[in-house]
C-alpha cells in the first residue's frame, strides 16, 4: 500500500490509473533527444513500474543510479531490463550524489530525471522535450505532478527568504495553471539541459537529502539560467516511497537541509532572522510534542511521538541561530 495524508493507495491503483488518456495533446514535430535517469533506494516494485513507463516513451537512453538497495532491485534491473545502463553503488551516498553519477553516463542534450516512485504520462517526454526545445535560458523544467487519483500535487514553490517556512512542507505553492519561470520545483521529476547542469557543478552532494533541487535552481538562477514549470507534461507521483522507511531520519534530515541552504545563501540580519523564527518554531514543536506525548495513549502514537520529540531536541541541541 502507498499512504499520504489523507489517502491511502495500492500499487494496483496507481499502474491503473496511468492507463487512461492523457489530458494534453501532442503534435507531431521534432525535438532534441532525451535521456530519463532514476535514482532508486529500496523501491523495487515502484522501480519496475516506473522502467516499464518510461521505457514506452522511447527515451534516448535509460539509467538507474542505485544508492545501496537491500530489496533486490538491482537484480531485478539486470534480468527484465537489460538494455537500462545500472549504476550501482554500495552504499546510500545521498540522493544528490547518485543523480550526478546518473547523469554523468547520459550523452543527451536534456535528461529527466526522476525519483523512482513516479510514472510518467504518455506523451510526457516529448512535451518536456519540446518545452526546452522553445525555451533557451530554461535549464530545468518541472511537469505537472498529480497523486494516483489525479489530484493535483504542490510542485513549485517561491525561495525561502526570511520569516518564511524554511521547510518545503510548510511553504506556499505558487499557481500551478500555466507554463512559465518559477524559483524552483520539486525534484521527483526534473527535465534537466545538461549543459546548464554542468556549468553548474550539479547537485551539491552535502546535502544528501532534500532541498538538493531548491539549491540547485538557486545556484542555477545566479548564474542567469531558469527554472520553468509545464502542466503540458504530466507525471504521478506516490510521495515519499523511500523516505517513509526511514520517518524519523528524513524529518531530521529535511530541517538540517533547509537550515544549511540558509547559511549558505543568506548573510547578515536576514540570516539571523530567518535563523532564529526557525529556532523559535523548533521550540514550539517540541514543547507541544511534549504535551502531545503525555496526553497519548497508543503505542503507535507514543512511538512517533517519541521520534518527533528527538528531532526537536536534536536541532536545538546542536543548530542554534548562532551556528555556522
Amino acid at each position: 500500500m502507498v499512504a499520504r495524508p489523507g489517502r491511502v493507495y495500492s500499487i494496483r491503483t496507481f499502474c491503473a490509473w496511468t492507463e487512461r488518456e492523457p489530458p494534453y495533446s501532442i503534435g507531431a514535430h521534432l525535438v532534441t533527444a532525451m535521456a530519463v535517469a532514476i535514482v532508486n533506494w529500496n523501491t523495487r516494485d515502484l522501480l519496475r513500474t516506473c522502467l516499464a513507463a518510461v521505457s514506452a516513451e522511447e527515451p534516448a537512453q535509460l539509467v538507474v543510479a542505485d544508492n545501496g538497495s537491500g530489496d533486490g532491485s538491482v537484480e531485478m534491473v539486470r534480468r527484465e531490463f537489460p538494455s537500462v545502463t545500472l549504476v550501482v553503488n554500495p552504499e546510500n551516498p545521498g540522493y544528490g550524489a547518485g543523480a550526478n553519477r546518473a547523469l554523468a553516463r547520459c550523452s543527451a542534450e536534456y535528461v529527466l530525471l526522476l525519483n523512482s516512485d513516479t510514472r510518467v504520462r504518455p506523451g510526457a517526454l516529448v512535451a518536456l522535450r519540446g518545452y526546452l526545445d522553445h525555451h533557451e535560458r530554461a535549464a530545468i523544467v518541472g511537469p505537472r505532478l498529480v497523486h494516483p487519483d489525479g489530484t493535483l500535487q504542490a510542485s513549485c514553490f517561491p525561495f525561502p527568504q526570511p520569516l518564511r517556512p524554511l521547510t518545503r512542507s510548510g511553504a506556499r505553492s505558487l499557481p500551478h495553471g500555466r507554463a512559465g519561470p518559477v524559483p524552483w520545483v520539486v525534484g521527483a521529476a526534473l527535465a534537466i539541459r545538461r549543459a546548464a547542469f554542468e556549468a553548474v557543478g550539479g547537485f551539491d552532494e552535502s546535502y544528501q537529502m532534500y532541498f538538493e533541487e531548491v539549491d540547485l535552481s538557486y545556484r542555477l538562477r545566479k548564474a542567469g539560467w531558469e527554472t520553468h514549470f509545464t502542466p503540458e507534461a504530466e507525471v504521478i507521483h506516490l510521495v515519499g516511497a523511500s523516505t517513509r522507511q526511514r520517518r524519523a531520519q528524513m524529518l531530521l534530515r529535511t530541517r538540517l537541509s533547509s537550515l544549511e541552504f540558509y547559511r549558505r545563501h543568506h548573510r547578515g540580519i536576514p540570516l539571523a532572522a530567518g535563523l532564529t523564527a526557525e529556532y523559535a518554531l523548533t521550540a514550539g514543536r517540541l514543547l507541544r510534542d511534549g504535551v502531545r506525548y503525555s496526553a497519548a495513549r497508543s503505542v503507535e502514537q507514543r512511538s512517533r511521538l517519541r521520534e518527533d520529540l528527538a528531532v526537536w531536541w536534536e536541532l536545538l541541541r546542536h543548530h542554534s541561530p548562532l551556528a555556522g
